[in-house]
């Protein structure tokens, strides 16, 4: 299992007193660790109790939309920088690190922050190594992409601060990789990173990418002081959604809004969800004009413009070419200032956006949604979330490969 530092850890390194790597030696230990142990086995343990099957309205995939095919977008810049990363790497560190294509350490991912993670932490990383893998997101992401990732991770450090200091629990660095499979030109392989707030799953085919499950958010969104003040994320996801739900009719609205009071939290298909069978609600696209279409795609591409450019033109086609099947739901305020969450739904895409209650921050705010704690996910339903539809296209054809 994954190591978390203790206190003194943090501080040597953080003073320069030994470098990273020479924190390795200490380890989690006490009651915080078996909680954490505890907690993370029930969450595996019970999403994990059943085979793949993909988000669905009904339970059963819909067959034949994500076909294996020739994309013309190249992978090799993210095929190339994987393999540096896997270089630099000590041979414990790669043990650590990988795992075959088709393992269920993909499933294995969790916002929350007492998840105890596979892989290699950028905690327990040198400087080197560290730049390697932030040199793979720079590869696999978009700029925009990049900058929220890091951004996240920067607002990490922001709630250990806000928590007394406490960089055991939160912080900049930890958040870990892992490699399934070996990088390659034809056969699948991918990376996940995997920490509070930031999950990347991303899966490559030949020259096929799917990034999902992709999950997003923070806690604060905003950062009013401290190290890295005036950072923030999600800002405009928040606006824009906001901007679709204003652009609706009256009437559209009636259809859009789910009559539940927004008190908690919404997002339904968050860590061990794999198989959540979830139907449509709120308005279908089809009803709208034209023009209230393309801001939704303008709003959907906020979240799908997080991949590289080339392969988020292609996912931003898969979803066109399903408009007319997409439903815009609603909960929560309409006010500049409300909480609520959207959800955004088609059988080749699902995007929820939620303000959620107070956790690291709970001890300055009320126990009511608030804007300063923000997730947001994208999953490819009907079986492709880590690209398991493709996976098994591939197995097909290719048993050797399995």
């Amino acid at each position: 299992m994954p190591r978390r530092l203790l206190p003194l850890a943090y501080v040597l390194v953080m003073l320069g007193v030994v470098p990273i790597v020479d924190a390795l030696s200490q380890r989690p230990e006490g009651e915080l660790l078996e909680r954490f142990r505890s907690m993370s086995a029930r969450a595996e343990a019970e999403g994990l109790a059943e085979p793949f099957v993909g988000v669905t309205t009904d339970g059963t995939p819909v067959p034949g939309l994500f076909p294996v095919r020739a994309t013309g977008v190249s992978t090799e810049p993210v095929r190339d920088a994987a393999s540096a990363f896997l270089a630099s790497l000590s041979s414990a560190q790669r043990d650590q690190a990988t795992f075959a294509v088709d393992d269920d350490e993909w499933r294995k991912w969790m916002n929350q922050h007492f998840y105890l993670r596979q892989g290699v932490g950028f905690i327990e990383m040198d400087e080197a190594q560290r730049d390697l893998a932030i040199g793979l997101l720079r590869a696999s992401l978009s700029a925009r992409g990049l900058t929220l990732t890091r951004d996240i991770m920067k607002l990490n450090h922001t709630l250990g601060e806000l928590n007394d200091d406490n960089f055991v629990e939160y912080g900049e660095w930890l958040y870990w990789i892992t490699v399934m499979g070996e990088p390659s030109t034809t056969e699948p392989w991918g990376w996940q990173l995997d920490g509070h707030h930031a999950i990347i799953n991303y899966l490559v085919l030949g020259d096929q990418v799917v990034m999902t499950p992709l999950f997003v958010g923070s806690e604060p969104a905003v950062a009013e002081r401290g190290k890295y003040r005036g950072t923030s994320v999600l800002q405009d996801e928040q606006r824009l959604g906001l901007d679709m739900l204003h652009a609706l009719t009256e009437e559209q609205q009636q259809a859009a809004i789910i009559p539940l009071s927004k008190t908690g939290n919404n997002n339904v298909a968050e860590a061990f969800k794999d198989n959540l069978v979830l139907d449509y609600a709120g308005v279908p696209v089809s009803s709208l004009s034209d023009f209230q279409q393309e801001q939704l795609i303008d709003l959907i591409h906020l979240y799908v413009g997080n991949m590289d450019d080339g392969h988020s033109r292609l996912r931003m086609q898969e979803v066109r070419a399903r408009i007319n099947e997409t439903y815009f739901a609603w909960i929560g305020g309409t006010t500049d200032d409300s909480v609520y969450y959207y959800r955004i739904q088609s059988p080749v895409i699902l995007i929820e956006f939620d303000h959620q209650k107070p956790a690291g921050l709970r001890h300055l705010y009320p126990d009511t949604p608030i804007r300063q704690h923000i997730h947001a996910l994208v999953r490819t339903p009907n079986g492709n979330d880590y690209g398991k539809d493709l996976l098994r296209q591939h197995f097909e054809q290719h048993p050797h490969g399995n």
